[in-house]
């Protein structure tokens, strides 16, 4: 799953060199690395467990990663009220216990760059036509890895949204 979105990402951008990530709920904090790891500039990781945080950090450690890296034990949606940056790319993956997906999606767009893309994970279904019309977005890219489905969202009207891929069943529907 990770390797096809960052396929997506690599893409859609060309590179993810020079791009600023934000890793929303992040856990282990795979996605922020595996974007660290291809050349991103800026990341910053968000959770509220400092275990989390921690092994995080000591990963950054051990690959040396410079001060343009920061894990932070921090509630996402406070943090985004006041972020200190707008992102090309930022990674939603909540606890899927929580339901949150839409409300996360939601408080990341003010910090989405114009040209930026939202990463959303959810445990079985994407998100409805309708959460993705009140959000202002459109779906990029969708997958799927057993019972997590997985979407790549723009905002509506920005150039990537214009690089839409419709799936096999969006396209029977058209017919």
């Amino acid at each position: 799953m990770r390797e096809t979105v960052f396929d997506w990402l690599t893409h859609l951008f060309g590179t993810l060199e020079g791009c600023d990530a934000l890793d929303m709920f992040a856990g282990s904090g795979a996605m922020g690395l595996e974007a660290a790891s291809r050349g991103a500039d800026y990341v910053d990781w968000l959770d509220i467990h400092r275990q989390g945080i921690a092994g995080i950090r000591q990963a950054l450690t051990r690959l040396g990663a410079d001060d343009h890296k920061q894990a932070r034990v921090a509630d996402a949606f406070r943090f985004l009220q006041d972020a200190p940056r707008s992102y090309d790319v930022i990674f939603i993956d909540p606890p899927f216990s929580l339901d949150m997906q839409v409300k996360a999606a939601r408080a990341a767009f003010g910090a989405l760059k114009e040209e930026g893309l939202l990463y959303v994970e959810s445990p079985t279904e994407l998100l409805s036509d309708e959460a993705l019309e009140s959000l202002g977005v459109v779906r990029v890219r969708s997958g799927s890895a057993g019972a997590v489905r997985f979407e790549l969202l723009a905002k509506a009207g920005s150039g990537m949204a214009g690089l839409v891929r419709l799936s096999k069943e969006e396209k029977r529907s058209r017919k």
